[in-house]
């Protein structure tokens, strides 16, 4: 117990050491050489150290915020760049303003600001790959293209670790392409080295996890268990996408709203909140959600229009049909985390 809390005492004496004045997001600035510099916070997309969307809350959110600054987020945003003509390359140019500012007001705002009141997010601009490298007319140029973007992703972890962790406990949140991303970051960084045991839980949302790509870091299956892996991909219930079938293992599943690999199902009244396209508006009883054969089911999401929702892959609402629960099991692993 003394050592926990000299080692908290420590963290906190580095935490106000590290303060800084706060700045705002700027979508001029121009890159020398196409590269990002992660000592520039204009090559964040969120900072503890800038005003940014990650920092907004639903207002029904707004009267009980409290911020943990003992722990941090490493959040990895998912693709939003995409040219079927492949014009404009196989990358996102990394001060390209119209890309960072959507960037910023969709994923950011939506998904990165479920994690604001867990602890400090840090989200990288990135290199990101054309959506459509998913779907490659050339295949090598399309490995290259998540090589380079990966390269910034490690170099972001890398300037992260070096200047703003001082030992704090961390979590890796992602969605899609931030999660291609995510899986191979803990495995190269924190999969059997001393960062592992400062890892609190990963949330590795909307790209499959295959049961055995982690040899060391566990499935979570309760909602306060540490140090292990969440992953899911959301359909609504009794459709399969065709690639899904194409799949040669079972992926991960974990339920966003029991977080217990025992109780595999919830309806929809066991969802407080979620956000939809309006932000500020905490929406409760959306959707309910199951585990099934490597994907996530939930109902016709209930809201006002609904019925017009022809789409039955939820992909893009990953995070946002389960925003209060995911923010909320957060909180419970960090609690969890300190206990141990």
């Amino acid at each position: 117990m003394q050592k926990m809390l000299l080692s908290i005492f420590i963290i906190v004496a580095a935490s106000c050491a590290s303060n800084k004045n706060i700045s705002y997001t700027n979508y001029d600035f121009k890159s020398p050489n196409g590269v990002p510099d992660y000592s520039n916070l204009d090559y964040w997309a969120a900072h503890p150290w800038k005003k940014d969307p990650s920092d907004s809350l639903p207002k029904a959110l707004q009267k009980n915020y409290t911020t943990d600054s003992i722990v941090d987020i490493f959040f990895l945003h998912p693709t939003t760049f995409g040219d079927k003509t492949m014009k404009r390359g196989w990358n996102a140019g990394i001060d390209d303003s119209a890309i960072n500012h959507k960037t910023d007001f969709t994923t950011i705002l939506y998904q990165a600001s479920i994690f604001n009141t867990a602890g400090r997010v840090f989200a990288p601009r990135y290199r990101q790959a054309n959506y459509f490298a998913y779907f490659p007319t050339d295949t090598a140029k399309a490995i290259a293209a998540f090589d380079t973007a990966y390269d910034d992703v490690k170099a972001a972890f890398e300037y992260y670790l070096a200047h703003y962790n001082n030992g704090r406990p961390f979590i890796i949140a992602s969605h899609s392409q931030g999660t291609t991303h995510a899986k191979r970051l803990i495995k190269e960084y924190i999969e059997g080295k001393p960062l592992q045991n400062r890892m609190v839980v990963a949330y590795l949302a909307g790209m499959p996890v295959e049961p055995d790509y982690f040899y060391n870091i566990p499935v979570c299956t309760n909602p306060n268990q540490t140090g292990c892996i969440c992953s899911w991909r959301t359909f609504r219930e009794g459709h399969t996408d065709s690639f899904i079938d194409k799949e040669k293992f079972t992926a991960i599943v974990t339920n966003p709203l029991t977080w217990d690999s025992s109780k595999t199902s919830a309806g929809r009244f066991e969802n407080k909140g979620a956000v939809l396209q309006k932000f500020n508006k905490l929406k409760p009883n959306v959707a309910g959600a199951a585990v099934h054969n490597g994907v996530l089911w939930t109902n016709r999401p209930h809201f006002f229009g609904s019925i017009f929702l022809k789409n039955p892959n939820y992909h893009i609402a990953d995070y946002n049909l389960y925003y209060l629960s995911v923010r909320e099991n957060a909180q419970q692993r960090i609690n969890a985390f300190w206990k141990r």
